[in-house]
């Protein structure tokens, strides 16, 4: 049986571990899916983005004649689109693979990994062993409940292949209302499909602040057709050998639903459930989250998780970030061991509008009891949202009114996902919110205005009555 110093269970932010620090280690890299690289690179965060643009500019028409320029939308070559996306991404892939084969220290296995106890894995019919172990084995797309007849199949998507498709359907039923259907049904939609996009509550992006949530509500229901409080029950073939989509509302009553192709985006699933963990005395929580300290060791010291399988947010910059933790605590030799600072975790979403957040939301604060202030700053009433001439967008930002630290901060508006960094660093760093307004300078007309009109009408909101008495 060959042994090696450290085993890494999966190709995406766990290959990111193993650098030129490692090259004095015998190390195993073991991978099962035929892709190389993880879900982001082929499947998440990278060519979704890049399917936005795409749509975000088959969009262009509508903004620009609000500014007086006469643009026309003549159609999307849906082949031309994804060949260009993948057309990047599978040669990197590729590449990824093809160094690893190489070896240079690393020994790739292509196959399942599974325990057979606290240091042996199988791979495929070969056991090896390691000192350290590290699962980095990510998540997969939740399937539908219910039973789709096998002529049917073939129309039936996760964001797992639904990129890939031949051809861009005329209808297409999107099921769920996170932030993967709804970056979804945006991206057809704009692309020129009709998108009815099914939610069986009437929360969509249900993690956000609320009032964010409801803003992006009512603009979602003008891109799609936006259907709430319905769950799927059946699914059966149409007249003209289309799918037929059944659901029922509150009441029991059904409703029908024709289309082309279906996503299915309604979560996903923690890839824990057939590593035989138990063999290796893991311990795992509710719904198969390994259960991992700060510093990323699971129940075993030498038996190290990051990402989707562990994590509480299943993001990839925190599995990058849990991948820098591990890797620097495989190396260390009796020294103090490294821990992820998960305090704060920033997330977008890339719709429109785009919607970014960190820290916490209006609700959570007051569930805790947690004093707080509160202020708004619409995107209008800044020069740079004049040019926009925006609409309905804004900066919400929560801060302690004892310590005047930000306590959250949530943009929903052109751009969030960049404009919230300066709030991730002021809640890194310690910077009380006079600091971050006044310390420095904010370019006029930039769009960062907004941010900054924001943290002064903070500094103006009145103070919770409770700390006045």
């Amino acid at each position: 049986m060959q042994h090696f110093d450290i085993a890494v269970i999966g190709s995406g932010s766990g290959n990111s571990i193993i650098d030129e620090r490692f090259s004095h280690l015998d190390v195993a890299l073991i991978e099962d899916d035929p892709v190389f690289g993880g879900t982001c690179l082929n499947r998440g965060c990278i060519p979704t983005k890049m399917f936005v643009v795409a749509s975000e500019n088959a969009r262009t028409p509508g903004h620009a004649a609000r500014l007086g320029v006469d643009l026309e939308f003549k159609g999307a070559d849906w082949p031309v689109i994804r060949d260009r996306v993948f057309g990047r991404i599978d040669p990197i892939s590729r590449a990824g693979r093809e160094w690893r084969r190489k070896g240079n220290g690393v020994t790739l296995f292509e196959g399942h990994a599974s325990f057979v106890d606290a240091h042996t894995l199988l791979v495929g019919d070969v056991q090896i062993s390691a000192d350290q172990i590290v699962i980095a084995t990510g998540s997969r797309p939740r399937p539908l409940p219910v039973k789709i007849p096998g002529e049917l199949r073939s129309r039936f998507h996760t964001s797992d292949d639904v990129m890939r498709m031949d051809e861009l359907p005329r209808r297409l039923v999107v099921l769920g209302g996170g932030f993967v259907a709804c970056e979804f049904a945006q991206i057809f939609a704009g692309l020129g499909s009709q998108v009815t996009q099914i939610n069986r509550s009437e929360v969509v992006l249900r993690g956000e602040d609320r009032e964010i949530s409801e803003e992006f509500k009512q603009e979602h229901a003008k891109l799609v057709n936006l259907i709430l409080n319905q769950s799927i029950a059946e699914v059966a073939t149409g007249p003209e050998g289309e799918v037929l989509v059944i659901t029922t509302d509150r009441n029991g009553v059904e409703y029908e639903y024709l289309a082309d192709a279906v996503l299915v985006a309604t979560g996903r699933i923690r890839n824990s459930d057939s590593l035989n963990l138990a063999a290796a005395g893991v311990k795992v929580g509710p719904g198969g989250q390994i259960r991992v300290d700060k510093h990323q060791r699971t129940s075993q010291p030498h038996i190290w998780a990051l990402g989707d399988v562990s994590s509480d947010r299943l993001l990839k910059h925190v599995a990058n970030a849990e991948a820098r933790t591990v890797a620097a605590n495989l190396l260390i030799d009796g020294g103090e061991l490294a821990a992820t600072d998960h305090r704060y975790i920033p997330h977008a979403v890339f719709t429109e509008p785009q919607i970014a957040a960190v820290g916490a939301t209006e609700e959570q604060l007051q569930g805790w009891g947690t004093p707080y202030v509160e202020f708004k700053q619409r995107y209008a009433d800044v020069a740079f949202g004049w040019a926009l001439e925006d609409e309905g967008h804004f900066v919400k930002l929560l801060a302690d009114p004892r310590t005047w630290h930000l306590l959250g901060a949530h943009i929903i508006g052109p751009q969030a996902a960049t404009l919230i960094q300066p709030m991730i660093q002021a809640m890194s760093f310690g910077q009380t919110v006079q600091e971050l307004a006044r310390g420095q300078y904010w370019i006029h007309p930039a769009l960062t205005e907004v941010l900054e009109n924001a943290l002064l009408g903070l500094l103006k909101a009145p103070r919770p009555k409770e700390l006045d008495a």
